[in-house]
């Protein structure tokens, strides 16, 4: 039996993953801005899964949890940032405010868990930090740009926590999911707060898309948390993890454009050698 620490169960991919684990025999602390779902999750394992309020965007609090769940555990031994939100809207309607907002939820409050977590790991020589991405971290889409950009700063948050951290015993996954069947194309997908009508046909297309496609997106959460923990328990974890046809499509694109890119422009980026 491990010890997983998860943000966000209350629905969507991170509730799938705390399902599995409970049904492989995994101890699951869990944490939710409310507790009005808790019980149900609670009842599927009683005393192997704990549900903790917490918003992630309160540092005291995610510390707080952190310390409960080690307290309950006995020492985590993988710990999943899951818990975030989406956000459409062409980058010059997107108010800073809602910037700010998002990358509370995305970025920061991420990093509070990551920072928590690290000094109990850190103490026992091992643990695994998952961080949920998403493809859009990788690969851009007009109508995503600010959502995209928090993933991709958790991209390389990740990238980077595992160079620093690898000599200590702990791994990091990045797991960059495309489209799911969970809430995102709903209540947790929020809109920029200006429609300017120049945007139509470009960034205003990724919600009609995202919504239009709600309940029929491509991947099933259930899969996903199968597919998440196969990787985990590797004995060679991936650094990065892409989820769904559609995530690889996207990325494989994504990667093949810039190679592109940069061998068309090599001889002018190799131009400016200092001689010396």
């Amino acid at each position: 039996m491990t010890n997983w620490f998860i943000t966000g169960v209350s629905s969507g991919l991170g509730r799938a993953l705390a399902e599995a684990l409970l049904a492989d025999g995994h101890r699951v602390v869990g944490t939710m801005r409310g507790l009005d779902r808790a019980a149900a999750l609670e009842g599927l394992a009683p005393g192997r899964m704990h549900v903790v309020r917490m918003d992630v965007t309160d540092e005291a609090a995610v510390a707080a949890a952190l310390a409960e769940a080690e307290a309950i555990t006995g020492g985590l031994d993988v710990v999943v940032n899951n818990a975030g939100q989406g956000l459409t809207g062409a980058i010059e309607e997107t108010g800073l405010d809602q910037v700010r907002a998002l990358f509370e939820v995305n970025v920061l409050g991420p990093l509070a868990v990551i920072r928590a977590a690290l000094p109990y790991l850190r103490a026992r020589k091992r643990g695994h930090i998952v961080n949920i991405t998403s493809v859009s971290g990788l690969a851009a889409w007009h109508g995503t740009g600010i959502y995209g950009a928090s993933k991709f700063a958790m991209e390389c948050i990740g990238r980077t926590l595992a160079q620093e951290v690898a000599p200590l015993g702990i791994k990091v996954t990045n797991v960059a999911p495309g489209g799911f069947r969970s809430e995102f194309a709903g209540a947790s997908l929020g809109d920029a707060e200006a429609h300017i009508a120049d945007y139509a046909e470009t960034a205003h297309q990724a919600r009609k898309i995202l919504l239009g496609y709600k309940g029929k997106e491509p991947s099933d959460p259930r899969l996903a948390a199968r597919a998440i923990i196969a990787a985990i328990g590797a004995e060679t974890p991936p650094l990065l993890l892409l989820l769904g046809a559609d995530a690889l499509k996207y990325a494989e694109y994504e990667f093949a454009a810039l190679g592109e890119e940069m061998a068309r422009w090599q001889d002018l980026t190799l131009s400016v050698a200092a001689v010396d």
